[in-house]
């Protein structure tokens, strides 16, 4: 049971598109909802997801997707995590880093990007 004014981190997170379609051991977003809603991983505490964005190849648009998702959402979040198949997908991303990404994220739009969300298999 959550203690009173217990306020859970809101959270958006940024998974691989083609990670997850391509079938690399990542089936989709279950595991960071997971992670996020147990506090496991990465995550500071049980936290509350207001947007899953996926990363799409080449990645130009990701910046101003996830502006467009918190807009639209209307919530902004304390936090984005690249997802753990975004930060070590094997064969790496061929367009960009996962630093460049977090880089890319904290200056647009001033919130705070972790790498990695969870440890699962």
């Amino acid at each position: 049971m959550k203690e009173k004014g217990y306020i859970m981190e809101k959270v958006v997170i940024i998974g691989c598109g083609a990670y997850m379609d391509s079938g690399y051991g990542c089936p989709g977003e279950w595991r960071c909802l997971k992670a996020a809603s147990l506090g496991q991983g990465n995550f500071n505490g049980e936290s509350s997801v207001v947007s899953f964005v996926r990363c799409e190849c080449p990645g130009r648009s990701l910046v101003s997707n996830v502006g467009m998702a918190i807009r639209l959402s209307e919530i902004r979040p304390d936090v984005i995590y690249l997802s753990s198949c975004l930060v070590n997908a094997m064969p790496s991303c061929p367009y960009s880093t996962p630093q460049e990404i977090a880089k890319a994220l904290e200056e647009k739009t001033g919130i705070k990007v972790v790498q990695g969300t969870h440890d699962y298999h």
